[in-house]
Order: C-alpha cells, then structure tokens, then sequence
C-alpha cells in the first residue's frame, strides 16, 4: 500500500514554496496548466498556487514512508485505548448504579434464586458452587464507600486510556511514553489474571498490549534506545522531501 497516496486522497495534497531559490526550482515546475507544486508527502506535482511558504527550515513536518506508516498504526492504537477506555466508562456507571440500588437487587436476588435451583437441577448446573452465584454474593456484600473507590478507580483507568489515546492520536512524543508507562504498569496485573483463567480476550489483551510498548519503544526510540530523542528527530528530518531536496542539491553537478 501506498501510505502517502491513501493519506493525499484522505487529507489532500500539502505543497510548499521555500524561500531558497534552488531548492525551489527543484519543487516547482511550469504547466499548461500554470505553475504546479510538488506535495511534500507523496511528491505529485499538484498545479496552483502553493499551500505554504517561507523558509525551508520553517516548513512543516510532513511524515513520508515509513513514517508514515507508523502514523496510521499509532492512531489505530489510539482508537483502540479509545474503545476501552468508553467501556471502562460503562463499567463505572454500572458500579455507581449498582451502589445506589444495591439492597433493592440483593432483596430480588435472594428471592429469585430459589426459583433457579429446579431449572439448575435439570441442566446439572450445580447453582451452590456457581462462580457467578458466588461473586454476585461478594458483591452484595460490598460497602458503599468500598462500591464507590471501585467506581472511582474505574473511572481513572478510563481517564488514563482517554489521555493515551490523545498523545498517540496527535503523535505527541509525551503520548508515546505515556502509553509505553501506562500500559506497562498493568501488565503483571494482566499476566496475573490468566493465571486464574485463560481466555481468548484476555490473551488478546495482553499480546496488544506487549506488543504495542515493543513497537513504540523500538521505533520511537523511547528511553534513549537507538540514540533516542536525538535520533528519533534526525530521522523524521532526514526523511522530509525537503531535506532529501537539498541533499541532491548538494551533490556535484546537481
């Protein structure tokens, strides 16, 4: 796939017209049409009139190749930490709800129960040493306050997914180590959790997330990996069309 064609049609074409004369005869050329620039991201001449101009240093950054790519995947890891994090929303309201109705749920529960056992009985479900059974029995026993710290921290999980999904969407370095933390504290929770059961979603979880902090410490060079910061920003300038520009323009007979 031709990431930077799919981001054009998506977004549009982006030219600029920097200052520099050489550098910008080799982005411009003349038409029938009239004068079409040369789109910073997919490098097609677009005819008309270009989108910005100045100084080459002050052009903005327009992610190409692989760049690119790793753009698409970071905002498709954004959408997901988004997903969860509304899920995570739902769950908290049904906490606060579940908090306020409580001896109203418990007093139908109780009542209800006995009308299960000969239905249970015919399916050889042994409804005594019902997991569910057993956890909806924990439940009721909860404290308010205890009933509203789980709500509460439900609800800073889902704050945390919300601010993880916005650094990654924005493609903010901060959002990039904020994930990589974030998503790492969680999981031995996670590792813990198929100890007692193993599950497709669980297992699923826990691959996307151990794969998501590989990928952004390895390619975003996190934590001084691979030169870190200084490199991560040399390799985005390298990559610019400007910057590959001026490289041409420097060697001889160019």
């Amino acid at each position: 796939m031709d990431w930077a064609l799919r981001a054009c049609g998506w977004r549009g074409h982006y030219t600029y017209a920097p200052d520099e004369a050489d550098l910008r005869d080799r982005l411009r050329v003349a038409t029938v049409a009239g004068e079409a620039w040369r789109c910073l991201r997919c490098g097609t001449f677009v005819p008309g009139d270009p989108i910005g101009s100045g100084p080459a240093d002050h052009a903005p950054e327009v992610p190409r190749g692989r760049l690119l790519r790793d753009r698409w995947l970071m905002r498709a890891l954004a959408i997901e930490r988004l997903l969860r994090g509304l899920l995570l929303v739902v769950a908290a309201v049904v906490v606060f709800e579940f908090r306020t109705s409580r001896e109203t749920m418990r007093a139908a529960f109780d009542e209800d129960l006995p009308l299960l056992r000969p239905f249970a009985d015919q399916i050889g479900w042994d409804i005594d040493r019902s997991k569910l059974v057993r956890l909806a029995g924990e439940a009721f026993d909860l404290s308010s306050t205890a009933l509203m710290w789980i709500g509460i921290g439900i609800l800073a999980y889902a704050g945390m997914q919300a601010i993880e999904a916005v650094g990654l969407w924005l493609v903010k370095r901060w959002g990039e180590y904020f994930a990589v933390v974030a998503t790492s504290i969680f999981l031995p929770l996670e590792i813990y959790e198929l100890t007692e059961k193993i599950t497709a979603l669980r297992i699923g979880a826990l691959v996307i997330n151990i794969v998501a902090v590989v990928w952004l410490v390895y390619s975003k060079r996190l934590f001084g990996l691979r030169g870190g910061g200084a490199a991560y920003h040399a390799e985005h300038s390298a990559e610019s069309l400007l910057s590959v520009e001026r490289s041409a323009i420097a060697l001889p007979g160019k």
